[in-house]
């Protein structure tokens, strides 16, 4: 209800901006269509901006005010059909509440600097933020910590190029995306977005997401199955960033057997984590590189489904890096995850990875508790994982790359075989060593 009134505010007001703005200028019509299309604008009739909704804040119609100015936005801008919540006026909502958060949009987003979509695209962020915490277990469907993001981000470094997320939630890999290329003088234009999601409710808010930003993705014409309806059949995309459901369990597996993409094995019926992996990798170009999280338990499964595409998987030289996260930092589990790094086409000097070598990367004693119950991953945090990856990748601004016992390890394809195919860090970064105290060893008995 929220991110739709928020949604709301920001059309009309960018429509107004506009608006005012053709209306200043010499022979431009206010009222052209295009002029709006060709920036980005939503066209938004009188009966759906603002200043419509707020005069009607304090009505007892004010939840079928708002319902009306979603269909006319829905109707007057066909991305959006189907897109915009309109319950407001069912009568289990409080009407006198609701107005209340339409006067409190109209009083906090109310200036031309705070209606930036910089700014309105934080505050949506805030709220899903806030509604993930919140809903627990439930909210790690739609939300993906915002540390977590930025640091597959800052991995793969998406700078042009298909940009593809299988299960999108509400979108923060592409908006982190674009927040790297902005980051970085890159243009906005260089990288193309490609997402599906199954839950009707997530797949609109990732659409407002995008919309809010003003970042134009091809989420499919609806939400859909990835694994049963793939909405992108023919995508080969440069990169990828995924934060699929873990462990799931009833994903249909047993009517998928002969599916194409199962090219190194069959993915048991029980465990949907080697079919998003192999869904992943059938979408990658021939220089595509990969991130995504998975549950620690992918990295040493040995039911002989899972070990024998695992095995693939590293003898194909597919396996670029493997990072173990600390666990708390999602909201829907509180188990430590990892994340795992696939590249098509390693290479020396390509920054596509070392061929014939992984890197693991042991990050379980980084970041720090926000609260009793959740960690963050800090810049600082970010920072040391991803330079790591980047010099061992051959990347000169991020220094020389040396392993580093208890946090990193550049193995062997030979070392991997030697233990088993097994892909936990800890396998092979060692133990820290502990810094030297200066106090003598007393020795009893």
């Amino acid at each position: 209800m929220v991110l739709g009134l928020l949604f709301l505010k920001y059309v009309s007001d960018a429509f107004e901006e506009k608006h005012e703005a053709l209306g200043n200028e010499p022979h431009a019509d206010p009222e052209d269509r295009s002029a709006y299309a060709a920036v980005n604008v939503f066209w938004v009739p009188k009966e759906a901006r603002w200043n419509h909704i707020r005069d009607n804040a304090m009505s007892p119609e004010i939840g079928r005010v708002i319902d009306n100015a979603m269909a006319a936005i829905e109707r007057e801008n066909p991305s959006l059909k189907g897109v915009l919540p309109k319950d407001y006026a069912r009568p289990s909502l409080d009407k006198t509440r609701l107005g209340e958060v339409v006067e409190l949009f109209s009083f906090k987003i109310g200036d031309r600097e705070s209606r930036s979509k910089d700014v309105l695209g934080r505050v949506y962020e805030y709220f899903l933020n806030k509604f993930a915490r919140a809903e627990g277990r439930n909210g790690g469907e739609f939300y993906t910590p915002n540390s977590v993001v930025r640091l597959l981000v800052e991995m793969i470094q998406p700078f042009r190029g298909r940009v593809y997320d299988p299960c999108c939630g509400s979108g923060g890999m592409f908006v982190q995306s674009e927040k790297f290329v902005e980051e970085h003088q890159g243009r906005l234009g260089d990288i193309s977005i490609y997402g599906q999601e199954s839950n009707p409710t997530t797949w609109r808010l990732c659409k407002m997401n995008l919309a809010i930003r003003g970042i134009d993705g091809n989420l499919g014409p609806h939400h859909a199955d990835t694994f049963h309806h793939d909405l992108h059949p023919d995508l080969k995309a440069d990169y990828i960033l995924a934060n699929p459901p873990f462990n799931i369990s009833d994903w249909g597996g047993e009517r998928l057997t002969y599916d194409a993409r199962w090219t190194y094995g069959v993915p048991p019926a029980g465990n949907a984590n080697y079919a998003w992996i192999q869904h992943i990798v059938s979408k990658l170009a021939p220089n595509g590189l990969v991130g995504f999280v998975l549950a620690n338990g992918s990295m040493s499964t040995g039911t002989t489904a899972e070990f024998e595409i695992r095995r693939k998987l590293v003898d194909a030289d597919l396996v670029d890096c493997i990072v173990a996260l600390p666990g708390h930092l999602f909201y829907s589990t509180q188990i430590p995850v990892c994340l795992w790094f696939i590249a098509m086409n390693k290479a020396p000097n390509d920054l596509r990875g070392r061929r014939g070598e992984m890197l693991f990367i042991d990050a379980r004693s980084l970041g720090h508790m926000v609260d009793r119950t959740h960690r963050e991953l800090s810049a600082e945090d970010i920072r040391k994982i991803a330079d790591t990856c980047h010099a061992w990748r051959g990347q000169p601004e991020a220094g020389t790359y040396a392993d580093v016992k208890g946090f990193c390890k550049a193995a062997t394809l030979a070392e991997v075989r030697e233990h088993g195919y097994v892909l936990t860090p800890g396998r092979y970064v060692g133990m820290e060593e502990a810094e030297e105290d200066g106090e003598p060893c007393m020795r009893t008995g």
